[in-house]
């Protein structure tokens, strides 16, 4: 199943939707007590997705109507997680472009809420600060229960749904500094969605192709098979030190591809438009200003 966070005007609060095809069906216009987010609806744990995933079906089934998503506003596919964790440097080829040394432990980074923005928004960002603004297809996992010294074997247990991230990055600040939450947290630079899609849906989360186009070119073509550290092995080696709260939100790295590897390099800039898409997922667009 499919979620999204939707509004209908530019001031409307998003609300929680059941996205089927290219229709949207609001929770709260078919449960009293509907979940307010994605966060509620985790939290609430299995039997409230399964009361959803059949009320659902029964609407369906009865014709009942949904509304056109694309007269719909997108907010980020998350919307209070208790974590956005990044793992950098998780593709070989992404790792050596940017002249990264591999490490033996993952490169683990935190991404500030603020930097959280849906499909089809606009990401902003002050010249006189950045001019390297650069972009990374990235899978996102969503996880559904503590987990807590969790093995490899039984780790994708213990995820609730996928999504799609680009990981948005002004490289000069990056090289600049010691670390990389800052470079990447700008208001508006992790952009995630369109939508959710629970586990079930994705058979094998190393089986999945990722692309990022930019005005119009492919600069990002790979497979999740190329990760260094598979999904699996990331959650185990997160909750081997602390515990993965329900609704945390990973952001698994970036494949070969980056604009500032290139040469020339190529940097987003005053009115790009750049897609990340996800086999199986679906495709996450954001357009670019530069104040």
């Amino acid at each position: 199943m499919r979620f999204s966070h939707l509004s209908t005007t530019p001031d409307s609060h998003p609300r929680l939707a059941a996205v089927i095809g290219d229709g949207a069906l609001f929770l709260d216009e078919l449960l009293t007590d509907a979940p307010r987010d994605l966060q509620d609806l985790i939290e609430r744990g299995d039997a409230t997705l399964t009361q959803v995933r059949a009320l659902v079906d029964e609407a369906v089934a009865a014709g009942a109507p949904l509304v056109p998503v694309h007269e719909l506003r997108h907010a980020s596919a998350v919307l209070r997680p208790p974590q956005v964790i990044a793992i950098g440097a998780n593709y070989a080829a992404h790792a050596s472009e940017l002249k990264l040394r591999s490490e033996k432990a993952a490169t683990v980074f935190s991404l500030w809420p603020n930097s959280l923005a849906g499909h089809g928004g606009t990401t902003s960002w002050p010249e006189d600060l950045t001019t390297q603004v650069d972009y990374e297809a990235e899978l996102g996992v969503i996880i559904g229960k503590p987990a807590r010294n969790v093995s490899v074997r039984d780790a994708l247990d213990y995820v609730w749904g996928y999504t799609v991230v680009n990981d948005i990055t002004a490289r000069d600040l990056q090289f600049s500094e010691a670390q990389w939450s800052r470079c990447k947290s700008f208001d508006g630079f992790t952009p995630n969605g369109p939508v959710v899609v629970t586990a079930d849906e994705i058979a094998d989360p190393q089986d999945l192709w990722l692309t990022t186009n930019v005005d119009g070119a492919i600069l990002q073509d790979a497979s999740t098979a190329d990760m260094v550290r598979s999904v699996a092995e990331i959650i185990e080696f997160l909750s081997r030190s602390a515990t993965i709260l329900p609704g945390t939100l990973i952001s698994t790295g970036s494949p070969g591809g980056a604009g500032y590897s290139r040469t020339p390099p190529v940097f987003l800039h005053d009115r790009s438009t750049v897609t990340v898409s996800i086999g199986g997922i679906g495709y996450l667009t954001t357009y670019c200003r530069v104040t």
